[in-house]
């Protein structure tokens, strides 16, 4: 489990095959042999470090269905580590289960990002949304999608500051959302 709140803006040194190597130092503090790093959102595990990197292999479903295979060494990505029972949770409940993939439509600060149809029913104005593994809250919900205000201090600790129109964007919806609908649908049967 995340918060969505941005540790260290890592860098991506080489993908071979499903190998993923990322240049990072906060998120190697207290590494071990399969722990959970989120990568732009995308929960990935770890299966090698070193001293100023680490890696994970990534399978194709994972690729198929996040904004990870258009990654190229030198890109930025967003990394956090899980959140540990007596942290705060300055975000909001993170599972780095990415739904889809979204295209960004205007850039920082008032982002603006399409999704799918079927999922905007889980976009709620002034509800919490995962854009890149970074917490945000919906300012607007529009036809094809959403925006959200992204403040300096964000735009300059995450990838979100350098992403433009037609970038594509890790998307995880709101869990609790998708739990109550399940729920109800249970209802309904």
């Amino acid at each position: 489990m995340f918060t969505g709140i941005v540790e260290e803006l890592g860098t991506v040194i080489s993908r071979r095959g499903p190998r993923l190597r990322i240049g990072a130092s906060t998120v190697l503090d207290d590494i071990e042999l399969g722990a959970s790093i989120a990568v732009n959102g995308t929960c990935l595990t770890v299966v090698a470090w070193g001293e100023d990197w680490w890696e994970a292999d990534v399978v194709e479903e994972t690729y198929a269905r996040t904004a990870l295979g258009v990654l190229d060494a030198g890109s930025p990505v967003n990394l956090e580590r899980p959140v540990r029972l007596a942290d705060r949770l300055g975000g909001h409940l993170v599972q780095g289960h990415v739904d889809c993939v979204g295209t960004l439509v205007t850039a920082a600060p008032d982002l603006r990002i399409t999704l799918p149809d079927d999922l905007l029913r889980y976009v709620v104005h002034k509800g919490s949304i995962t854009v890149d593994g970074v917490s945000l809250t919906v300012a607007a919900v529009h036809d094809d999608g959403f925006s959200v205000a992204v403040i300096p201090h964000t735009a300059a600790v995450t990838t979100l500051g350098s992403k433009g129109p037609g970038d594509p964007v890790n998307l995880e919806l709101d869990v609790v959302a998708k739990y109550v609908e399940s729920l109800l649908e249970g209802h309904r049967s």
